[in-house]
């Protein structure tokens, strides 16, 4: 398990841009996502904004044969997958392809297919489903469909970790490249726009009326998004074999169930996985430059994760700049920590953090720099992805600047 894992390439799709230059670009401008839903009638919610991602085309990324068969939160997978390895410069050959492998996280899986299948049902009777739609359903097809769109022969995995399940998914594909398994994965994570996770958040108040305010004292909660976004792994040999632009090092991450409740954060367990990630990365708390925040914007969320980070960095996490991107995009479910990962990977790259947007009014029990409004030029070497999930799962991956 000694060999060092590499990030070579990355690819997002998401409510603020599509492709590495174009979504780093409107993070680091604070450019919002956030817009009246389109994907469905709003009007019996108490709530209409989402972070829907208006102009993707999966045609743009894949054959329209291949387009008809798959759902949304596969082709999100597969245009993530193809930018992400376009992003690497990597042309995998046939043997290659037979040990790279795919893990995916979500939170929903194939939920608009779930959705289109109960609608007709309901309406017109089991006799109307079109038994084409069956195939599309079942989770494990995200990362299936994005194998079979590569062809890659290798580990093919989804991981439903809820909100946290890109982080986890990183974690072990790079687990599998230092355990000799494989020297190429793909990983990161997939959710589409979802009534589903729409009707879900809006019943537990969750869901902010316009917008979401992160660490802002008048925080009102989260917005509903989607998204997805691939990360290419790989050995560290291999990359430097082939010359490979190498954007950062994977350190070591921490994984840990608060075993608390269901829905509620608690402190105590977020602070184990960011322990364990410093631990297993040989760090200490000083050691960390930045963070990127799960950083959902309710008031419960962000009260715990801020104590959680108090409890691990004492006094100095008032001086560690801590942003959540979740303003800009939205809570894009199992996708969020695999963008949150890319955008710790580009920090370290560009020496630029990018910023929380909408902050107004500092809250006593979030006194943390949560880099306000504007990017912030800074040479970072170690930055921390935070992320947590219903269930009390948590996940921290830690990325560092690479050096020989």
């Amino acid at each position: 398990m000694d060999k060092r894992v590499v990030i070579t390439g990355v690819g997002v799709v998401s409510s603020i841009g599509i492709g590495r230059d174009v979504f780093w670009k409107a993070l680091t401008a604070g450019k919002s996502g956030i817009r009246p839903v389109e994907t469905f009638d709003t009007s019996g919610f108490p709530t209409h904004n989402g972070g829907e991602i208006k102009d993707f085309s999966p045609e743009d990324f894949m054959s329209r044969r291949r387009a008809q068969l798959v759902g949304r939160a596969s082709a999100l997978a597969i245009a993530a997958s193809r930018l992400a390895f376009s992003d690497a410069g990597l042309k995998l050959s046939a043997g290659d392809k037979e040990k790279a492998g795919v893990i995916l996280g979500t939170t929903m899986g194939e939920t608009q297919v779930f959705e289109r299948i109960n609608y007709r049902w309901v309406k017109e009777g089991e006799q109307a489903i079109d038994p084409v739609w069956l195939p599309r359903l079942p989770a494990n097809v995200l990362a299936a469909n994005v194998g079979i769109e590569f062809k890659l022969k290798g580990p093919n995995l989804v991981l439903p970790n809820a909100c946290a399940a890109g982080n986890y998914a990183l974690g072990y594909a790079a687990d599998l490249i230092r355990a000799g398994v494989t020297d190429v994965m793909l990983a990161g994570g997939t959710d589409a726009f979802s009534k589903i996770a729409f009707t879900g958040f809006n019943r537990l108040f969750a869901v902010a009326p316009e917008i979401c305010q992160p660490f802002d004292k008048d925080r009102k909660g989260m917005m509903v998004g989607e998204g997805a976004a691939a990360l290419v792994l790989e050995s560290l040999d291999r990359a430097q074999k082939r010359g490979a632009d190498i954007l950062a090092e994977v350190a070591g991450y921490g994984i840990s169930c608060d075993a608390y409740h269901m829905t509620a954060p608690h402190a105590p367990g977020i602070a184990r996985a960011i322990r364990n990630a410093l631990s297993e990365s040989s760090l200490v708390p000083g050691d960390i430059d930045y963070i990127n925040a799960h950083g959902t914007g309710t008031p419960a969320n962000d009260r715990e994760e801020c104590l959680a980070m108090k409890e691990v960095f004492g006094s100095a996490c008032r001086d560690i700049p801590v942003s959540s991107i979740k303003s800009m995009l939205g809570h894009t479910m199992g996708a969020a920590s695999a963008i949150e990962s890319v955008a710790c990977c580009l920090a370290i790259k560009e020496g630029c953090i990018p910023p929380t947007i909408n902050f107004k009014t500092p809250d006593p029990d979030c006194d943390i720099d949560c880099v306000p409004n504007s990017c912030r030029r800074l040479k970072v070497e170690f930055a921390m992805n935070n992320a947590s999930a219903f269930g009390g799962n948590n996940a921290s991956v830690i990325f560092k600047n690479f050096v020989l």
